[in-house]
């Protein structure tokens, strides 16, 4: 009985604040109906230290490509739009266009590369694919001090790596950021980089009986293999989805889907998208549309009373809310 009196207070606490967007959900199911995804990009600029830095950009650019469409798919299941799309072009050129600076920042103690982007191309850029946002995933080099440990966690070394990372943005056509990835709307960001292009060797040193511990960059072969390796699903089955994207695919589904509060669950619902004004068509057999008709008592009079004729409720769909979509809320510590 106890746990069922808590139930409520722990839903409040854990389950109400979970908005992840910098709108309100309600706002951003609204405004965002037609989503569409820009092919993901790479950063080549950014911080990669590797030695085959061209074999390298190219290695990633074939796995973003062979992997780019299953995230559009998981988009998809989540339910909360009318159209999700994985949109066409160039990559690097739609990065040349729409990129405007990059910082190298540290939030929350998360160390991560945000992007802003030219206002002008973007609203452009939506307009042209007829969509009500667009999202931009990019992947960028980052180096960040980290501690590492051994196999046998015995030893570990903290020192400065370099990384492959990922991070994603919605974008309306004013260039206001609904979404992004990092994300520090929860109470802890959850974020990890996608590629480590370096090691400590620990068992060379260990061979070599020696306390210096090289720190070197793995094999452009051992990175492919990395990014080819299959996803296993709960039974420890493999899929055909490499385990390095599903990761950072499934961290981002986890923060983009949303359930709406009944009252305004019409928004989500694709099914609606054909009915006149997305309001739901009323029907002679929903019990909220049709009034009970009332029959009188039998007496013993000439002619019987007339029934009562069956009511059906009509949507009025000529109020629409107003004055909600300006209202950015800020997250804690950008």
């Amino acid at each position: 009985m106890r746990h069922l009196l808590l139930a409520p207070f722990f839903l409040l606490i854990f389950g109400c604040a979970q908005n992840h967007f910098n709108v309100p959900v309600e706002n951003y199911a609204e405004r965002v109906r037609v989503l569409g995804v820009a092919p993901i990009m790479i950063d080549e600029s950014s911080d990669i230290l590797y030695p085959q830095r061209e074999e390298l950009i190219s290695l990633v650019e074939r796995a973003n490509r062979a992997n780019e469409y299953r995230f559009v798919h998981k988009l998809r299941e989540t339910g909360n739009y009318y159209g999700v799309s994985l949109l066409d072009g160039d990559p690097q050129s739609v990065f040349s266009s729409l990129m405007a600076r990059r910082e190298k920042r540290d939030d929350s103690s998360t160390q991560y590369n945000k992007y802003f982007w030219n206002i002008d191309n973007l609203s452009e850029y939506i307009r042209k694919n007829n969509l009500d946002a667009v999202m931009l995933i990019v992947v960028s080099g980052l180096t960040k001090s980290d501690k590492i440990y051994s196999d046998a966690w015995l030893s570990y070394l903290t020192s400065d790596y370099n990384y492959l990372i990922m991070t994603a943005y919605i974008l309306d056509k004013n260039g206001a950021v609904l979404w992004e990835y990092p994300n520090f709307r929860g109470r802890s960001p959850k974020y990890s980089p996608m590629v480590a292009l370096q090691y400590p060797d620990f068992n060379e040193a260990e061979a070599n009986m020696s306390d210096q511990v090289m720190i070197k960059f793995r094999t452009l072969e051992g990175i492919k293999r990395a990014l080819e390796e299959n996803d296993k699903d709960m039974l420890r089955r493999k899929t055909q989805d490499s385990k390095v994207y599903a990761e950072q695919f499934d961290t981002m589904i986890s923060l983009l889907k949303f359930t709406l509060p009944k009252d305004n669950a019409t928004l989500a619902s694709p099914a609606q998208e054909n009915s006149p004004n997305n309001e739901p068509y009323p029907t002679a057999t929903s019990p909220e549309n049709v009034g009970s008709p009332s029959f009188a008592e039998p007496e013993p009079i000439p002619s019987p009373m007339p029934q009562e004729e069956p009511y059906v409720s009509t949507p009025d769909s000529n109020n629409p809310s107003e004055g909600a979509y300006d209202q950015i809320v800020p997250a804690p510590g950008t």
